[in-house]
């Protein structure tokens, strides 16, 4: 099994994938959105058929009262996306997609802040953390979920 994290930003969507134990996340790249996450969608299909992803965890941006504003509905409307595509795909004999995985969102609140720490305490210069970051949210977002799943 394998699954693969995915924090959306409005220049990059972070990607993480796990190790196929289940154990551990590490960072799978960014893809490159210029403000529109959805653009995403294809190439997040393209990781799921190339490493054969069995689940995926989207971060889910909640307000810090908990509640969900504006990005959290966007994520959900990017994830209900990404599924549909992929169903879509699936009757249509468009993608080699043996089994559509499922689809998880995670509250993601203060990721990011968790993710410019570890790459602080990695010493990289914070001027090398923005095209890093993204990747290392879906990192820890995917961590989170892999953490909760082994109890």
């Amino acid at each position: 099994m394998v699954w693969l994290g995915v924090d959306l930003g409005d220049a990059r969507v972070g990607l993480a994938l796990s190790d196929p134990e289940l154990t551990l996340a590490h960072p799978a790249g960014n893809i490159r959105v210029y403000g529109d996450s959805f653009r995403a969608l294809d190439e997040v299909i393209n990781v799921i058929e190339d490493e054969s992803v069995d689940h995926v965890v989207v971060g889910l941006p909640l307000l810090l009262n908990g509640e969900a504003g504006k990005s959290a509905r966007k994520a959900r409307r990017w994830a209900a996306n990404l599924e549909k595509r992929m169903q879509e795909a699936a009757q249509d004999g468009l993608e080699p997609l043996n089994d559509i995985p499922t689809i998880e969102l995670v509250d993601e609140r203060l990721t990011t802040v968790t993710a410019h720490q570890q790459l602080f305490d990695a010493q990289i210069s914070g001027r090398k953390h923005r095209p890093m970051v993204d990747q290392q949210s879906a990192v820890v977002i995917l961590q989170t979920a892999l953490d909760r799943a082994e109890r």
